[in-house]
């Protein structure tokens, strides 16, 4: 049966003394496999429950998410996401895809979903959340049908995630290291998205070196977007740039690590709730480099870009 088609629709029932589905990413986070085991194990022997811990190597993580996702709704208990955005993303599309609850306990570098949901960082305490909370509907988003949980991008964004991901297998998951790896990015010379953007009845053509769509409010309020207030609303927020020069950009980048990015006069952001993008592409190419969580893909053009008719039920504190 097709679940319904909005954020009201009735959370699946999750039997509390059924064994949670745990999908760990040994790859993800700063925190060793051994150690995430041995929390989540603490957690749930202390409430007397069992889990599930399976670990699967990143290239691994979309097929092992689906068979969680499965052996979960059969149990009628939850798939647990053990990592950064990347694996969320994962499990989140084979949980909304089946219809069953999905927990987390986050190990990426910023944590930007979990953190507003109100869901701890430590996996000693998202476990014990997991326990006692309940599945809530919550909004995604989506690109051509593919979901997303806090960001959508293309143009020089998706390239910043490359040299971000060399920068962190290299250096580490730090913070510092993604700011580096970024400036990096920016100091060379990009190709600007000219774009053909259908939104809300009009239609717009507009440059820019990059379009950024947001469905986490913190995400945006962090980097100083605090008017941008769609995400959970039932619509999304779009950011987009002014084409400008490598030093205005590098300015942009602190202006966002500093929280003042909304002060930037090169800055366009709104609100939408469906939006078809298509790019001008070189002749033969038909599909764009477009990064959703962390993961880049590849996807044909038009794009089609909105809110998920069907929500995502995610396991939160009870009220």
């Amino acid at each position: 049966m097709k679940a319904p088609d909005n954020l009201a629709a009735m959370p699946p029932t999750v039997d509390p003394e059924a064994r949670l589905v745990f999908i760990v990413n040994a790859a993800a986070g700063s925190i060793a496999p051994e150690h995430k085991r041995a929390a989540i194990e603490a957690a749930l022997a202390e409430a007397g429950r069992e889990g599930e811990l399976r670990f699967v190597r990143p290239a691994d993580l979309a097929q092992a998410a689906d068979e969680a996702a499965l052996t979960a709704l059969h149990r009628r208990s939850a798939v647990v996401a053990v990592g950064g955005d990347g694996t969320l993303n994962a499990v989140a599309r084979a949980a909304h895809a089946h219809g069953c609850a999905m927990g987390l306990v986050p190990q990426g570098t910023f944590n930007y979903f979990a953190r507003a949901h109100g869901l701890p960082e430590d996996a000693a305490e998202a476990t014990r959340v997991l326990l006692q909370g309940a599945p809530v509907p919550v909004q995604v988003g989506v690109v051509n049908e593919q979901l997303f949980l806090v960001n959508a991008s293309l143009g020089l964004y998706p390239e910043m995630l490359k040299d971000r991901k060399a920068y962190t297998a290299r250096f580490g998951r730090h913070r510092l290291v993604v700011l580096f790896a970024s400036a990096t990015t920016l100091l060379r010379t990009h190709r600007p998205l000219r774009l053909r953007i259908r939104c809300e009845g009009a239609v717009r053509e507009i440059t820019t070196p990059t379009l950024f769509v947001g469905n986490n409010r913190l995400q945006l309020e962090r980097v100083g977007l605090p008017e941008a207030e769609a995400p959970d609303d039932g619509r999304l927020a779009a950011v987009m740039l002014r084409p400008i020069g490598t030093l205005a950009m590098l300015g942009l980048m602190l202006r966002g690590a500093l929280g003042t990015l909304g002060e930037a006069d090169t800055i366009e952001h709104f609100e939408f709730t469906q939006m078809q993008v298509r790019p001008r592409l070189l002749p033969g190419r038909r599909s764009i480099r477009v990064a959703m969580d962390g993961e880049v893909s590849r996807l044909r053009v038009p794009l089609e870009i909105g809110r998920s008719p069907r929500p995502l039920f995610l396991i939160k504190p009870r009220p």
